[in-house]
């Protein structure tokens, strides 16, 4: 019995030090948004030839690969963390403007991967190591990071809404905009959004549609082809999600899918 309690002991402080490491919010204070229109101080690559991965994923180093989903305002990033376990083989980024927010989110990746590396094996390594985080204004620099085609899926999670009518061109689903999505996004692949403002989802509903490179689909349909955990995650993985579930407040989600390019 005096056995069993000290193992017991031993393991409840072994997850209070790894507790430890992880960061914690109140120690990154920022405002809820940030203007994507103001001359952020921000380093980018000049093309996606000339991002090196290698710094983000080392573990993926030599491999080729190149981040395959991207969330866009990613916030404290807990979709990344939420679906990284899910699909490890698959590359992650997280994009997000505010300082604080876009390390804290380092932070968090770096402290994780630390935490369960005591855990991890030869056949088994080290999770987390296929998710990483840019502080980037995706709004300006997102063919800068992605290649054509190179994404399968972007994620768009409880953006600001900007309620004014003279802010709504910074919405970050807006016709320009777009364009751009569908070059980064490979045929096939899914837009997902999601927000707690009916009209904001309204707006991103009817931009999406009227937008000849994506298709509606429904969540039924992305079920049955095996994205359930993504819906799942999407609905209930993020801070603001959280909040709305707290507040007893509806969430609206909308997907479509990236059309195949038309053959001349």
């Amino acid at each position: 019995m005096a056995k069993r309690k000290r193992a017991a002991q031993a393991k409840s402080e072994e997850e209070q030090g790894k507790s430890a490491l992880l960061p914690q919010k109140k120690h990154y204070r920022q405002r809820a948004h940030a203007n994507p229109f103001s001359d952020h101080a921000l380093s980018y690559p000049s093309s996606p030839c000339a991002m090196d991965w290698s710094v983000h994923y080392p573990a993926f180093n030599g491999t080729g690969k190149v981040p395959e989903f991207a969330d866009v305002g990613c916030g404290f990033g807990g979709l990344l963390i939420t679906l990284a376990p899910m699909f490890p083989d698959v590359l992650m980024l997280g994009m997000e403007i505010r300082v604080q927010v876009s390390q804290f989110v380092h932070d968090r990746i770096a402290a994780l991967r630390v935490t369960t590396s005591s855990d991890s094996t030869a056949s088994s390594p080290t999770q987390y190591q296929n998710v990483s985080v840019v502080r980037a204004n995706a709004m300006k620099f997102l063919p800068n990071y992605f290649a054509k085609h190179s994404l399968s899926a972007l994620f768009f999670l409880f953006p600001d809404p900007h309620f004014k009518s003279r802010k709504h061109k910074a919405r970050i689903i807006s016709p320009t905009l777009l364009a751009e999505y569908a070059y980064v996004l490979r045929p096939g692949g899914i837009v997902y959004t999601i927000t707690d403002v009916k009209d904001l989802h309204d707006w991103m509903k009817a931009h999406l549609s009227a937008f000849p490179s994506f298709e509606p689909v429904d969540e039924e349909t992305l079920r049955s082809e095996g994205k359930g955990p993504i819906i799942d995650a999407v609905y209930t993985s993020t801070e603001e999600g959280k909040k709305v579930e707290r507040n007893g407040g509806d969430k609206w989600m909308a997907c479509f899918r990236r059309l195949p390019v038309p053959v001349r």
